[in-house]
């Protein structure tokens, strides 16, 4: 069989379905049955290398993850983080578009997901500012900036599919302290461009917290914050691992949540629950499809293939990691992150290590770009849920949010060229 004839059916295929809107997880699978059926490949590796993709321990991490998140979020575990940020940074002028990149950051340290962080702060400071005479766009574009820090900074279970993608050698641990310091810098960032913008729009300060109130916030924002610091503390510290620091957290969150705090009534922990296994499903269905794909794209020889190919173009690292971080912008905007994430690791990951780069700064690399994608339509998921929230157009959200995607992008490109503001926890640590 003409090895050329199966990567065309490959991609093709992949790409038709994409077109014809089938769900990412269907394209994965059916383009990969029909090339292995092209290649005359016996049928039962395909169910052998869907079951062999999910049978990994570290997957338990994802369910975990998701379920912390979601009871968090389902309480006033993001109005809490809130009026943390309040107290920390809300009496700078433009204060409260601080507040929201904080509240982001703080509440991505818990959920780890973008998506989780737009609906939650979203729905609470979008509003707020508004009413302190904020303009709905900058409302907007502020928030669903701040969220992409979700998928940096730990426990972005993101990092855990790309510890699996890259075929669980990379160390969970390591790729959570390196999402530490780019965090801190993509939020800094945001906090300055939010800075000069309220200045240009003439926005002022907000009101000052209450010293009363200060004592009983900055407790009940530390105690939701603990759930972060059971999570990454444990993995940190070598007492657990990540699947078990995880199962604490949901422990603790559930304690936080419906025994302390009595935010929601215990029946609804079985809608959280269904929403959690319906996540987790189509996650656990993506990572299979994804295996198969990968294993086809292993059997053509693809990615050594792209790596002779890059490499032949240029031996500059420079260009290539250039190229590298354009193709996943451009990727990120037709494609959702996750697939993107277990699709192009197996591909790109040969071609960085054959430049030297560090597999853990890859995957911060790639996180951060894809985080940027889920800004950009036609996608752009978190754009969409913010523009939502808000009640505009999503040509308004992306006007509104260009400022700071064009500073994230700049961020991107010192992380990728500055590897030591990456690596430094990672390798301090070892």
């Amino acid at each position: 069989m003409d090895p050329t004839i199966a990567i065309l059916i490959l991609c093709v295929v992949f790409i038709l379905l994409i077109i014809l809107r089938f769900p990412i997880s269907l394209a994965l699978a059916g383009s990969s049955l029909l090339t292995l059926l092209y290649l005359k490949v016996p049928l039962a590796t395909v169910g052998q290398t869907m079951i062999q993709g999910m049978n990994s321990y570290s997957l338990l991490t994802i369910p975990f993850f998701i379920l912390a998140g979601q009871i968090m979020s389902e309480g006033q575990m993001a109005l809490r983080l809130i009026n943390l940020a309040q107290v920390l940074v809300g009496g700078i002028r433009g204060g409260l578009a601080m507040v929201n990149c904080v509240a982001c950051m703080f509440f991505g340290n818990i959920s780890g997901s973008a998506i989780a962080d737009v609906s939650s702060i979203g729905s609470v400071m979008i509003p707020m500012m508004k009413k302190k005479g904020y303009d709905t766009d900058y409302a907007v574009g502020v928030t669903v900036s701040a969220a992409i820090q979700g998928v940096v900074v730990p426990p972005s279970h993101n990092l855990v599919l790309y510890s699996l993608a890259a075929g669980g050698g990379i160390s969970i641990a390591s790729l959570f302290l390196a999402g530490i310091v780019p965090g801190l810098i993509l939020c800094v960032s945001l906090m300055i461009t939010s800075y000069f913008i309220a200045i240009k729009r003439g926005y002022t300060k907000s009101e000052a917290v209450p010293l009363r109130d200060i004592p009983k916030i900055v407790r009940d924002g530390l105690l939701s914050l603990l759930t972060a610091v059971i999570i990454l503390g444990g993995i940190f510290t070598g007492w657990f691992t990540a699947t078990e620091s995880g199962a604490l957290a949901c422990l603790y969150a559930f304690i936080l949540t419906f025994l302390v705090y009595r935010d929601i009534p215990i029946s609804r922990m079985w809608v959280i629950l269904k929403r959690t296994f319906r996540t987790v499903a189509m996650v656990l269905f993506l990572i299979a499809a994804s295996a198969t794909f990968s294993y086809v794209l292993a059997f053509l020889k693809v990615p050594g293939m792209l790596t002779d190919w890059m490499l032949g173009i240029t031996d500059s690292p420079i260009i290539i990691l250039l190229i590298i971080n354009v193709l996943l912008l451009l990727l990120g905007a037709p494609m959702d992150m996750a697939p993107l994430i277990l699709i192009m690791t197996p591909i790109l990951l040969p071609v960085v290590t054959a430049l030297g780069m560090d597999p853990v700064h890859f995957g911060i690399i790639m996180m951060l770009n894809l985080g940027i994608g889920l800004l950009t339509p036609p996608v752009g998921t978190v754009l969409f849920v913010g523009s939502a929230i808000g009640n505009i157009s999503i040509s308004e959200g992306t006007k509104a949010m260009m400022p700071f995607f064009y500073v994230m992008c700049v961020v991107l490109m010192i992380l990728t060229y500055i590897p030591g503001l990456v690596m430094w926890l990672p390798n301090l640590m070892k």
